[in-house]
Order: structure tokens, then C-alpha cells, then sequence
């Protein structure tokens, strides 16, 4: 993966930025998602926010060896701290992590967010944080995509200002993703449901304390939402 040629995760989460917009990529890495949109003249500025020295160093240099020192701002800060009242920024990326440390961004950062239009979110894992933050905060889903690399799953999960309710079968699989229920969507729940089966059988064997039987409780749940999704 190059400034010019990305992963098909982060190929993913860019077809979703709209066009001429002003992006601020949180924790950026080596900003090869803000270079490559800029190479191909589909944003017109961006900010690279990246929390670690070492990333972000890299990411300075790409920018610079790239010649998008005029497009590209790459700055050291905790999440959405890196953006400025005065950036003008229309949305937001965050690819790469976890969903409950996405929607904490979200949540610490969300001051930051006045001007923000769109949010595209690629969560690594429990996507359904990153649902539940846009259900509070006047957030919608407009597009949903799960895709396969790697033999990894991802999910990108893009939000726009609005209000929706979704059901707890929706925050959980994706109210979109359902609709699509393309093969790498069984695939990923079809994996959850063994490693669940799995978790059980060990909670089965357990000594049944309180703590033990809610996990049971919830992981059964879970699966029975689940289980209808695929019935169906």
C-alpha cells in the first residue's frame, strides 16, 4: 500500500468521501488515504490527524515527498482535537480501529464536529459502538459496506445528520448490510455464532455465578438476533 495504491479497505472507505470536500483523516497513520484522494483531485484540502510521533513523522514525509504540503495539514493531536474551527472541515474519516474506541473519539471530539456533514467509520470490530454514537448524536446511516481481506472483515459504516431509530437487531448486524446480505455478511456472522457456540460451552463449565450467567445471557441473546437474520 502506497499514497497511490490502497489497501481495498481504505480503497472502500474513499469511495464513500464526496467530492470536493474538506476531509480530516483521525489517526491518519502514514496519510495514505488523504495523498491518495488528493492525487486524484477528489478533495480539495485535508487535515491528517495522528496521535503517535512515529506515524505521524511518516505521514509529514508523505505528504512532502508527495508535494501535497499545500493540500495536506498532517498534525500531531488526540483524535478530533486536530481539527480547527477555521479548517472548514465536511468529514470525517476514521479507519483502522476498533468500533467502541471509534464512537469514543466521536464522543470526546464531538464539539469538533459543527461543521461536519459526513462521517465514514471503518471499525475493525463491534461496529454496533459506532451505530449506537450516531443514534445519540443526531447522526443517521446513509450506507453501509462489509467487505473481506486478507481474510479479515471489515465494515465501513457511513453517517450524515439526521434522525433514525433502528432496532436492536439493526445497531447490531447493520440496518443496511441486513438489507444487502451479501456472502461476506453471513460469512462474518456465520464466524460470530461459532466463537460464540464456543464461549458457552466454557461459560457451561464455569462455576454459575452471577457475572457468568449475565454473560450467557447476553451472548444468547445475541444470537438469537442473529440467527434470524440468517434464517431469513
Amino acid at each position: 500500500m502506497n499514497t497511490n495504491q490502497l489497501s481495498k479497505r481504505l480503497a472502500l472507505v474513499a469511495s464513500f468521501v464526496p467530492r470536493d470536500t474538506v476531509l480530516a483523516d483521525i489517526g491518519s497513520d502514514h496519510a495514505y488515504l488523504p495523498c491518495y484522494l488528493t492525487n486524484k483531485g477528489i478533495i480539495s484540502k485535508a487535515i491528517a490527524g495522528e496521535v503517535v510521533k512515529g506515524p505521524y513523522d511518516q505521514a509529514v514525509r508523505n505528504v512532502q515527498a508527495n508535494g501535497f504540503g499545500d493540500k495536506i495539514d498532517v498534525r500531531l493531536a488526540n483524535g478530533l482535537q486536530a481539527i480547527q474551527p477555521t479548517d472548514g472541515v465536511e468529514t470525517v474519516t476514521i479507519a483502522g480501529m476498533g468500533g467502541t474506541l471509534i464512537a469514543s473519539i466521536l464522543e470526546s471530539g464531538k464539539d469538533c464536529l459543527a461543521g461536519v456533514k459526513r462521517i465514514i467509520a471503518q471499525p475493525n470490530i463491534y461496529a454496533i459502538a459506532v451505530r449506537q454514537w450516531a443514534v445519540e448524536n443526531g447522526f443517521f446511516i446513509v450506507d453501509e459496506e462489509i467487505l473481506l481481506e486478507d481474510g479479515k472483515i471489515y465494515e465501513v459504516v457511513v453517517l450524515e445528520r439526521g434522525i433514525a431509530h433502528y432496532t436492536p437487531t439493526e445497531l447490531l448486524v447493520g440496518p443496511i448490510l441486513k438489507e444487502k446480505a451479501s456472502a461476506v455478511f453471513h460469512a462474518k456472522w456465520e464466524r460470530e455464532m461459532q466463537e460464540w457456540n464456543r464461549v458457552l460451552t466454557a461459560l457451561n463449565q464455569a462455576e454459575q455465578t452471577e457475572e457468568i450467567q449475565q454473560k450467557k445471557a447476553s451472548i444468547e441473546y445475541h444470537y438469537e438476533l442473529v440467527r434470524k437474520v440468517l434464517a431469513t
